[in-house]
This record gives C-alpha cells, structure tokens and sequence, in this order.
C-alpha cells in the first residue's frame, strides 16, 4: 500500500462530515485521461472545447448570484460551481492526455515499427534496464532478455534520412548482443567518466502501465515474449522480478546503464503489442552494428547510482533473504528477489513492501519530525528538534529529504506518485486535522494525472489511491471501533489500517492476479512493525555506504534482523494450505469481491458483539488456513485415500507423484510451472521427497524445480547422464547445489525402495550419457539421503564415457518400472519410437508386459511404437498435456490404439489432476480418481 500512517495521531479535533469538494474533481480527471489518451484528436479537441465553455458559463453564472443568496440559492450557486469545476478538469486534462498520447503516436516511429524497418536511432534512456522473465515454451525456456525504457531522439532509417523525434520505445536486447562501447566521436560528452560497474543491476519496476513486447519481422525464431508491468500493484512485480535468473556474458554490460544515458544502436522496429500504452514501438537490438554510448548519465544519476551500489555492496554478506530483500526494500532494486520468495511476498498481499512505496517516506519524515501530530507544537518529537532545527529548517530538510528520496529510487510515475502520496500523509497530519487529509489526496491526483496521463491507466496508482483513501477514510472509524470494545490503541491502529486497505485493495488485487489471499491482513500486520526499521537502517547503510563501508555493513546487519523477519512472514503465510483462493481475474469477479466484502464487514460488526459466535468463526478461518489433511480429504475428496500414483495438471509438461510413506513422495519430473507444482504437492500432502527424478532436461520437465524444492526436504535429485539444453542442465545443477542437494544419474538396471515404493530404471543404457559436470560423483547404490536403501544395481562407469549417440534428450529420458503395494507401473518419459524399440529388444522386455498403468511417453503424442503398446496392455493409460497445446497432443491415433487395447484413457488437459489406488494385478481392482474441485 502506498502510505502508512504513523502512530502517534491523536482523535481528530474537528469532527464532522469529511470535505469531499475535490473529489468530483479528481475522479473526473482521471476518467477523462483514462479514455482520451487513445482517443482520436477530434473527438479530444470537441471534449476539450465543450467542457471549457460550460466550465466557463457556468462559473460565470455562479459569480452573478444573489448576494446574500437565499438557502435555494446558495445551494445552486455551490452545485454550479462543483460542477464548473469538474468541466474545467476534464478539460484540462483531456488537453494533457491528448497532448501526451499524441507524442506516442506522431513522428516517424510507428510508421517505420508498422512497416518492422531496420533503423539506427540515438536512444536516451528513462529507466533502468531489467531482464525479462524467461517462460517455457514447449520443451524449452526462451532466454531472458534485457528490457529498457528509452526515448528515440534521433532515428536514421537504411536510405540514410534522419529524422529528430521524442517517441518512447521499449527497447529489447537479447542474449548474445555485447554491450555498447564507449565513445568520443561527435556529439559524446566530453569528460564523461565511463559508466561504472554495477553487478546485477536489474530493476524491479518499469513504471506504471503496461506493454507487451514481442519479436518482430527478424527476431530470432526462439523470439522474446516480454510483458512489462508498473510497480505498483502486487501482480506487477511478476514480470519485473527477475532476480532468479542470471544475464548473459554480453548482456552485462547493458545491465549496468543507468537512466539518462544516451546511446547509438541499429535495430529493428516493431508494432507494441498492447494498445494504449505510452510505448510508441518496440526497438529489438541487434549485433551489428555494434552499440556506442554517446553520453553518459547525468550527475544525478551517476549519484544516485552509487548510492544504490554501495547499498548493495553493504548487503553483499548478509544471509540470502535479508541480501534479496533490503534493497528492494530500501530503494525498489528487486534483482536479487528469487522467483520462490516473490510469490511467497504475492500470496500474503505483501509485494507493496518491494515496491517504492509512500510508506518508505512517512517513515523517514515521521524520524525527522516525530509523531505528526505534534510537529508544530513546542513539545515537537524526532531528530528535528535535537538537531536545534526551526520550523521552517524542518520543512525545507523535509523537502529536501523528499526530492532526494525521488531522485535515488529514480524519478519513475511510480515513485513521484508514491512520494506525492506519502507525503500528503504526514503534511496534513502535522497540523492535527484528518478532515484536511481527503482534499489533499485529491489534489494529489489531479496533479499527478494532469501531470503524467498515462498513470490514469495504471493499476500501481489506482491501487495507491485506494488504499491511502482507505487509511484516511475507513481506518479511523475501525480502529475506534476497536477501541471501543477493549483492544490497545497501537493494536487498534495497526488492525484498523491493515483490514482498511485489504477490504478495498482486494478487488483490484483479485483483477490482477485471480486470486484472494486469506492471511493479507495477518500477513500485514505482522510484518508492519519490522517495515520501519528496517527502511531506516536501510537508508542509513545508503547514506554510510559511499563513505564508511565498514559502518554501512554494520547498519545494513542490523537492518537484516527485520528484513529477514519480513521474508519469514511471507514464506510462513504462503506456505499455508488456505493461504489464498482462486477468484475470477475479472472485473465482474472484482464488483463480486467487492460484495462479498461487504457482507462480511456488515457481518462482522454485529459478530463482534457475540464472543462465542466470534470464537467459532476464528476457529473456522484457522482450519481453512490450515486444512489439516483428514479434514480435506473428507470436504474435497482429494486425495483419495490410498492413492499410490499421481499426475499433476500443471500444464504442458509432466510432473506426477509415487506416495512413499505419511507425507513421503518420489517426484517424477517438476512441469513447467513452479507454483502449479507446488500446488499440487501441497494437495498430496508432500513434505519430504526421498528423490525427484528428472526423466531429461527439456524444461517442461525441469522448469518447474523451484516448486518441488519450496518448502520441503528433498534427499536427492536423479537425473539423465545427457545433459542437453545446457542451459537447463545448468539450471538444476545451480537449484541442487544452492540447497546441498546430491545429484546423480540414473543407469538402466538400478533398482531402489522406500517404504512401500519400489522401482527399477529401464532407460537409459548404462554405457551411454555423461556424469554430471558438477556435484558428487554417479551413484547406482545407495542413494544420498535417508530412508531410500537401495537393491543391486550396475557398477558406476569408470569416469567420463563417450557422448552418447541419442538424437536428442527425448530419447535420453529416464524410464521407471514401478511397484507400489500391488500396481505395477510403466513411466516412459519422453521416449521417441526407436528407443521404445530398443526397449522390446532389451531383457526388460517381459517385466514390461501387462502392467496396470502406464505414463504416455511424450504427452501423447503420435510417435509411439505400437508393438511397444501391444505388449505393455495397460489397464488405465494417463496422459499428462495442456490444454489447447500447439501440438496437438494427444494425438488420435495414440489415443485410439490405447483404447483399442483396452486401456481406460484419460488426460489431465480434459480430466484435470489424477489419483490412481486399488491392489492390481489380474484380478485387482484399479481405482482412478479426478481431482473435481473447481
């Protein structure tokens, strides 16, 4: 949320009706900027024209009232000037967006992105560069690629003409593009220091609004799909958060530009993908030429900047979440945010806290002036006094605290936006009245939306609005409320705020994400009083870094005691089972929400006078938080008791479960999704996993690793001895290694046990494949980790053996026969048809024959060998495919000739996830079950 009002604030001494004056104002505004920035120019000049002329009669014909006016009177000359007044801002500010929106549209720009021309332009950059979140495609990740917001001073099209322009384009750089060179040819300024070294800049935010980019005409097949997002609202971190992935070599030096640069590259234009954002096209760089910089970035900048690394470099000891977190919560610089702790931060509501935020200046204010309330008194708090600072000195180093607050977390709308807010919430504060509190946050947006239209758009400012209106609106009346009935003031307070801005929040929230988290409001106030030092410590150790290194490390120790109690909250809410719910990601589902809230705070104030009934509502919450195992299974249905085998519904990508034991499960691939996979593990009530299997690397197998591993204790990974992609070899090496989890390889003829679970590898060779590059040397015995001893196997090879002769890693896949009490179970992997042959060909031929499942190599797909399906005769046949997949998977033909065997067929893209029991065998029964929850 974007402001936090401080304790300390006295019952408001002039009680009565709230000033909503401004309000009309406001809200006018911001439609009208909302609807006029794409709009065609005539219809913008004839909104213009007609809302300025009845502004004007109207405000003229309120001048010309009865003086003294009657009752009557005095109420239509007041609601002829409101309404003179809201006219006059929809022309202001249909004038503002026209003129801003317009800027996108003209020049030269969008015509050459339409026609995708290869251009040379001379960019400036507004932001700071952050790399993309890579996404799975198919059975690979496309390579994360370096975004930054720029303006096109200068643009030089092949034919040699150059046009002068100002349009803002998103500029795309994908792996592989060496960074740009410095340069003292024309138009570089002279004296430029070079642009100092700053390891892992990635920025968290790209602003408010949003883009989608994509490759245009010659990107490169494997393409980037980069969506950009604003920074305020929680599911605007998503795209941004990028800090679980690493750049590339030549990627580096484009992440550490700092804003205010100006460049020379060639590339390629491209239509935005998304309508209606302040991006004019989409500028893709290519290698050749190469970039030059032709200036560096402004003083300011260059200050700013290493004000941000030597907070860095101070946290550079600290443990990892307190090293990820304090940055971001200090200045916005999410880069070394993990993908797992960002969604723990999304399913507590609590991202606001990564996000620059109005709450980080109330703090720093209420430090210098102490409790608002008493900041024009002669008993005034805070460092203000102490310091022998007047009145006046105080206002002007608060000033200047603001601008500098502005200037090092960058002068985004984001940040001027949260500034403007955040200071609003101590500037009326000060002077003991709330009443005044309401004009000033609308004038907060008239200004800024006259200022900057394209925030009217942004879910980061409606979100803002809301809650800081929340806080000043409905805050107070709930915390006396609260009072009332005997809880402490300060307790009151913090409850009032968090259930405040959480009730109004929560619409827009559900919007962006689909869902509704059940422990924001806990969540919030646990974290709120670790908020405060943490933000001052931290912009004490910013302050110190560039002077006294030792004491910035010593303060940002400190500041990592709260921050790391912050990180803990959010995995301890997230790892919750209740945490969230789904909810419809629409605006229907928004004004359902809306209700729903509603009824329960309508509810709420007559339960709270009902202890007993109060009781038995805290326990319902607390057992659908907790959803013990017994209870669920018993309300949901699933699991289904005795289940032994399970596929996750995560997609296009395979990820299932063999149940070992109480909460015991061996993994079978991760899918392509981290949180779909998570999910589902929490729904079988898996907290150990003795081993993941990872049949190959094709990252809708392995992609979804982070997952598996949250939260639960994994003895050891096994993997395929071929180890292509690379790049997602090196993925699970880093995951394992980064948890001290052994990695070794699975060899046909291994067999091993655990619990009732027993399994014997059937592919691939064990004279094939490589041993991992890293971590501990191949095992076939016992395996590295308790409770999983291990039968007779073949003897590791020898050291490195030769390259292996598969054609690619389908055919490398690792394939499992499996017993669980008295099913038998066939997992084929990928496996392409020849290696299916070799498989009939091998002495595992008869222990395949007749088994009672069987996992569909290759989600199905039509390259089976049917000999290989004649003699497996499963029972039940479970393909695991997402829905509407380019592929076409299952094929037909597959599903035919299963069917035609005699095989119950069933698909998770149609039947959602599913559960296999029963005893087996010939004349065992064999109990499937879907998981029917909506």
């Amino acid at each position: 949320m974007s402001a936090t009002l401080p304790h300390g604030t006295g019952p408001d001494p002039e009680p009565g009706p709230l000033d909503l004056r401004l309000v009309p104002p406001a809200l006018a505004a911001w439609a009208t900027a909302a609807l006029t920035l794409d709009a065609p120019t005539d219809r913008t000049g004839w909104i213009v024209a007609v809302s300025l002329l009845g502004g004007i009669v109207l405000l003229g014909k309120s001048r010309r009232g009865p003086e003294p006016p009657a009752p009557p009177g005095r109420r239509s000359a007041w609601a002829r000037a409101s309404l003179a007044a809201v006219l006059l801002c929809v022309a202001a500010s249909a004038t503002s967006a026209g003129l801003q929106g317009a800027d996108v549209r003209r020049g030269p720009v969008p015509e050459l992105a339409r026609r995708s021309a290869i251009v040379t332009a001379d960019i400036e950059l507004t932001g700071d560069p952050w790399l993309s979140t890579p996404r799975v495609r198919g059975d690979h990740t496309a390579p994360a690629a370096v975004l930054i917001r720029a303006k096109v001073r200068r643009v030089e099209e092949s034919d040699g003409r150059s046009t002068r322009t100002r349009a803002p384009v998103l500029v795309v750089v994908d792996g592989g593009v060496a960074g740009p060179e410095s340069s003292s040819g024309p138009g570089a300024e002279q004296g430029t220091p070079e642009i100092p070294e700053v390891p892992d800049r990635v920025r968290g935010a790209a602003g408010d609004g949003s883009a989608s980019a994509a490759g245009g005409a010659g990107a490169p097949s494997d393409g980037v799909a980069a969506s950009v997002e604003g920074s305020g609202a929680p599911s605007e971190k998503a795209a941004a958060s990028a800090g679980g992935f690493r750049a590339r070599a030549g990627q580096a030096g484009w992440m550490k530009l700092l804003p205010s640069t100006r460049l020379r590259v060639g590339g390629r234009l491209a239509p935005a993908l998304a309508g209606g954002d302040r991006t004019a096209a989409v500028l893709r760089v290519r290698g050749s030429p190469g970039a030059r910089v032709l200036a560096g970035p402004s003083g300011p900048q260059r200050w700013a900047g290493r004000l941000r690394d030597g907070l860095r470099a101070a946290t550079d000891g600290l443990p990892g979440d307190a090293r990820a977190l304090l940055p971001g919560l200090v200045v916005g610089d999410t880069a070394r945010i993990t993908p797992e702790l960002d969604d723990a931060f999304k399913a507590t509501d609590l991202t606001h806290t990564l996000a620059v935020s109005g709450s980080n200046l109330t703090v720093l204010l209420a430090l210098l002036t102490g409790p608002p309330g008493l900041a024009r008194l002669t008993e005034r708090r805070g460092l203000a006094p102490r310091l022998g600072l007047s009145l006046r000195a105080t206002a002007l180093f608060a000033g200047a605290l603001t601008l500098g607050f502005v200037l090092v977390c960058r002068p985004d709308p984001s940040v001027l936006r949260a500034a403007v807010c955040g200071a609003i919430a101590l500037l009326a504060l000060a002077t003991g009245r709330r009443r005044s509190l309401v004009p000033a946050l609308a004038t907060a947006v008239l200004l800024l939306v006259l200022y900057d239209p394209w925030l009217a758009r942004g879910y980061g400012f409606l979100l803002s609005v809301l809650a800081t209106g929340a806080l000043l609106v409905l805050a107070p009346g709930w915390s006396e409320g609260l009072r009332r009935r005997g809880v402490p003031p300060r307790l009151a307070e913090a409850l009032g705020a968090a259930a405040a801005a959480q009730a109004v929040c929560a619409p827009v929230v559900a919007v962006l994400s689909a869902r509704v988290s059940l422990v924001a409001v806990p969540c919030n106030l646990l974290a709120e009083a670790a908020v405060a030092p943490a933000t001052v410590l931290g912009f004490a150790a910013l302050a110190t870094a560039p002077v006294a290194m030792p004491l910035a490390k010593l303060l940002a120790w400190g500041a990592s005691w709260p921050t790391r109690w912050i990180a803990g909250v959010a995995r301890a809410g997230a790892a919750l089972p209740g945490a969230g719910v789904d909810w419809p990601g629409t605006w229907p589902g928004a004004l359902l929400l809306a209700a729903v809230t509603v009824a329960v705070v309508l509810a709420g104030r007559r339960l709270v006078r009902h202890p007993w009934w109060c009781g038995l509502f805290g326990v319902l919450l607390l057992l659908a938080l907790v959803r013990p195992a017994p209870l669920t299974r018993v309300v949901t249905g699933w699991p289904p008791p005795g289940w032994r085998y399970a596929m996750c519904d995560v997609g296009q990508g395979d990820a299932t479960v063999l149940a070992a034991g109480a909460g015991a499960g061996v993994v079978v691939d991760a899918g392509p999704d981290p949180a779909a996979v998570d999910r589902c593990l929490r729904q079988l009530g898996i907290t150990r996993v003795p081993l993941l299997v990872l049949t190959h690397f094709h990252a809708d197998h392995v992609a979804g690793l982070p997952g598996v591993l949250r939260g639960r204790e994994v003895a050891a990974i096994e993997t395929t001895g071929f180890e292509e992609p690379g790049q997602e070899a090196e993925f699970v090496r880093r995951e394992a290694a980064g948890r001290h989890i052994p990695v070794t390889r699975a060899v046909a003829g291994e067999e091993r046990r655990t619990g009732p679970l027993s399994w014997r590898v059937l592919w691939p060779p064990a004279d094939t494949g490589r041993p991992p590059a890293a971590g501990p040397p191949p095992v076939t015995g016992p395996l590295a980790g308790p409770g999983v001893p291990a039968g007779p196997g073949p003897p590791p090879p020898d050291g490195p053996v030769a390259a292996p002769e598969f054609d690619g890693p389908n055919d490398a896949s690792v394939a499992l026969l499996v017993r669980a009490g008295g099913l038998r179970l066939l997992l084929l992997g990928d496996l392409e048809p020849p290696d299916q042959q070799a498989l009939l060909r091998s002495p595992e031929a008869a222990g395949m024959a007749g088994v009672d499942v069987l996992k569909v190599a290759h989600h199905g797909s039509a390259y089976q060998d049917p000999e290989l399906t004649r003699l497996v005769a499963p029972r039940v046949a479970l393909i695991s495919c997402g829905t509407g997949n380019p592929y076409g998977h299952p094929a037909p033909s597959t599903v035919a000739a299963l069917r035609a065997g005699g095989a119950l067929v069933l698909r998770t893209d149609r039947d959602g996830a599913l559960a296999v029991g029963g005893a087996g065998g010939a004349d065992g029964e064999v109990r499937v079950t879907r998981d029917e929850r909506p």
